[in-house]
């Protein structure tokens, strides 16, 4: 039986990898079709053949990346795990403790290896087609920042689940699920306040022009805004973006800089609308339920696998260590992970499209178009993506679709390039 999960594990690895290797060879091939008709004029035609330059360099190196990382997970199940088990257990007797050695070698590990190539990435392909803007000194603390929350709060959280475990046994998931639930929730309140300020500077929108049509559309829409607030992205990346954070009194508009600097007054009360949309049709409640409920279920499931002798053997231990019955877990359970993804992404693009609708019914749909037409041009996004490949990976609709979505709902106001 060991035997047989073993290649079954090995089975589901190579499967997922192959898997997400063909959609990524579906969608780079969907590059070089014809544009549609709706999208023309989206990138002109210079900035057209760097895009798929872009493309081209990032997918090789992004075959590459995939190819190393599988290699080195088949290289960890055919004894590597078991080494830095072994390791933890020559060290500690504490299973917390062990815990906190596997996933911080094994994270660490992985980090370094891939810092090299990840430092090719921004400063070569990034810098090449003027996304970069992160300096060396930003992204050394970046990576710092970075592996110091990693152990407080990945280590803290890991630690209370282990030591629940050793407490109460295969019972152990209903107070993790409590524990990981109250996690979220406190991330989805404080996040902004908290966490986004290690690496970013946050600050109040200036009144003048922006600042009032935002304001009258916040208090149009019923949306009580107790500010607005400017995030500086550019000191890392040109790419803009917005987003919408908090729950109840903690909510949050956090506007790029960089969007500010290329967009007009208009567009960006269209983007904002699109955000104030998805807090009235209660979206981010609404995903962090049934995060709450997927949580609940996979905890509940590795309870009922944890204890089982067979799922250590087949990685060849005769220890039966929680930490690494929780990799063998996550591995035989990823088709179900796969699929639970798909419709969880298949519901974000729903989300958009509604959003999108509030945006039009609120702000200027023509904006909203103009503005969607122009951040996929500065960020170089697809303009034709394979319908597998949005399928399985998109949390958004492709461009085509919310233009059609937008001018189906809003007909004439909607202008054409």
């Amino acid at each position: 039986m060991a035997s047989f999960l073993f290649y079954l594990i090995l089975a589901l690895v190579t499967a997922g990898f192959l898997f997400g290797q063909l959609l990524a060879l579906l969608n780079h091939r969907q590059r070089f079709k014809p544009v549609p008709a709706i999208l023309h004029g989206v990138y002109s035609p210079e900035r057209y053949s760097k895009y798929l330059e872009y493309k081209k360099v990032s997918y090789r190196f992004g075959l590459l990346m995939a190819w190393l990382s599988f290699g080195a997970t088949l290289l960890m199940l055919n004894g590597g795990f078991i080494l830095v088990d072994s390791l933890a257990i020559g060290i500690t007797d504490s299973s917390v403790i062990q815990a906190l050695i596997f996933f911080g070698t094994i994270g660490l590990a992985a980090d370094l290896l891939s810092t090299p190539f990840d430092v090719y990435d921004t400063f070569v392909i990034e810098q090449r087609f003027g996304f970069n803007k992160t300096t060396c000194k930003v992204y050394i603390a970046d990576k710092l920042k970075s592996w110091l929350l990693a152990a407080v709060i990945g280590g803290g959280l890991l630690s209370l689940i282990v030591w629940m475990y050793a407490l109460l046994g295969a019972d152990f998931w209903w107070l993790a699920w409590l524990t990981i639930t109250v996690f979220s929730l406190l991330m989805s309140l404080f996040y902004s306040n908290l966490i986004v300020p290690l690496f970013n500077k946050q600050t109040p929108l200036e009144e003048g022009e922006l600042r009032t049509a935002l304001e009258n559309l916040a208090g149009r829409t019923g949306f009580g805004l107790k500010d607005i607030y400017i995030i500086d992205g550019s000191k890392r990346s040109t790419r803009a973006n917005a987003y919408f954070t908090g729950l109840g009194r903690m909510k949050r508009i956090v506007l790029y800089d960089t969007l500010l600097q290329k967009h007009t007054t208009a567009q960006i009360v269209s983007v904002l609308a699109h955000e104030i949309g998805h807090y009235r049709k209660k979206h981010t409640l609404k995903t962090l339920i049934l995060s709450v409920i997927q949580t609940g279920i996979v905890l509940y499931l590795f309870s009922l696998v944890v204890g089982s002798p067979v799922i250590y053997e087949a990685l060849g231990s005769s220890h039966h260590s929680f930490h690494l019955g929780l990799v063998v877990f996550l591995i035989l359970y990823s088709p179900v992970s796969t699929i639970t993804s798909i419709g969880l992404n298949y519901m974000s693009r729903r989300f958009e499209f509604q959003a999108d609708r509030f945006a039009a019914e609120n702000a200027d749909a023509g904006e909203m178009v103009a503005s969607l037409r122009m951040l996929t041009a500065d960020n170089m996004s697809d303009l034709t993506p394979h319908p597998a490949y949005v399928f399985v990976n998109y949390s958004h609709p492709p461009l085509r679709e919310r233009i059609e979505s937008i001018q189906r709902f809003a007909g004439s106001q909607v202008k054409q390039g």
